[in-house]
């Protein structure tokens, strides 16, 4: 069976929260130190302490600089660390991957090229940090492929050494516009999500949620206050590949040109406007199609033993039976988070 993460990132990402989510899943603490030491960085400290809000545990994992006047690495002098460092090769390709996007996307931004973009702006050592780190935590959880929910990205303004800057910043933003990322609105004053957070998922994730056996969850906290837990969670455990993997369906199929859309039962009873009906939507991203899976949310249980009949936009009919009764529970994806 293949070994997957689903991030469910309702509150954001950052690298620390990552990187947090995975230790508190079961990514030893020492594992994770060991294997950073191939890096050869010096006059740092990796800490991850039990964190309790609102009611939920996890774990805050921070990175702590005791250095001073550290250089700003440009994209070659990351390479060259990685290619010293005597990690694992799939480590180090995925490593630079992450750090080659997040390049792209800031030479994007900043009118340049990307052997002249510095990760000043995401710190030097903190981003070196959190995207090995993570690389190196897949790696040791024998995960084979990442999933990720869709980003919410708060609003207002983040303070960067460009002064002033809208939320999501624009690093963050040409990242996930390049990935074609989803993204769902967010009630969250500040950034959400991180470039470094965004450059991690966007470059090793696949944004849709799969059918798993889930067998551990672990909570991954972030600095920022917010009126709900600030954390994200990742959900690890096996694929459940064929037919099993494929959207619940009903015995029939609505044809429609929006998402959002209204329809009526032949029979008593209502439903809200703007729900999502299983439909399949491809989002393509750099890696790859990402299928995104909507849930069919009616908010009622009842037993279908009649006959109803759908009317829609398009001007059609049809009636069927469902000779078996059964649930739709309601549910919605809340939007929020960052570190």
């Amino acid at each position: 069976m293949t070994r997957i993460a689903y991030f469910d990132c309702f509150s954001g990402a950052s690298g620390d929260m990552l990187l947090g989510a995975l230790l508190d899943a079961g990514l030893a603490l020492d594992d994770l130190k060991h294997d950073l030491a191939h890096l050869g960085l010096h006059d740092y400290a990796v800490t991850a302490e039990p964190h309790l809000s609102k009611g939920i545990s996890g774990t805050k994992c921070d990175v702590i600089d005791d250095g001073h006047d550290r250089p700003a690495r440009n994209l070659g002098a990351v390479r060259r660390i990685l290619g010293a460092s005597g990690l694992d090769d799939k480590i180090t390709a995925s490593s630079l991957g992450v750090f080659t996007r997040l390049a792209e996307a800031e030479a994007t931004v900043h009118g340049t090229t990307i052997d002249e973009v510095h990760f000043h702006e995401v710190g030097a050592i903190d981003s070196l940090v959190d995207i090995v780190g993570f690389c190196c935590g897949l790696r040791r959880l024998g995960i084979a492929q990442v999933y990720v929910s869709p980003l919410p990205l708060g609003r207002g303004t983040v303070r960067t050494e460009h002064g002033l800057l809208p939320v999501p910043a624009p690093a963050t933003l040409a990242l996930i516009a390049s990935a074609g990322a989803p993204t769902v609105a967010s009630e969250g004053q500040g950034e959400m999500v991180t470039p470094t957070g965004a450059a991690l998922l966007t470059t090793l994730g696949r944004f849709e949620r799969p059918a798993m056996r889930i067998q551990g969850v672990g909570y991954g906290f972030g600095t920022r206050q917010f009126p709900w837990a600030n954390m994200l969670r990742v959900w690890v455990g096996e694929l459940i590949e064929g037919p099993a993997s494929q959207p619940h369906t009903h015995g029939h199929v609505h044809l429609h040109s929006d998402e959002t859309h209204a329809h009526e039962h032949g029979h008593g009873h209502s439903h809200d406007e703007g729900h999502a009906h299983g439909l399949l939507h491809d989002h393509h991203s750099a890696h790859g199609v990402a299928d995104e899976v909507h849930a069919h949310d009616h908010g009622h249980a009842h037993p279908h033993d009649h006959e109803h009949t759908h009317d829609h936009d398009d001007s059609h009919e049809h009636t069927h039976e469902h000779p078996h009764p059964h649930e739709h529970d309601a549910g919605s994806e809340d939007g929020a988070d960052n570190s």
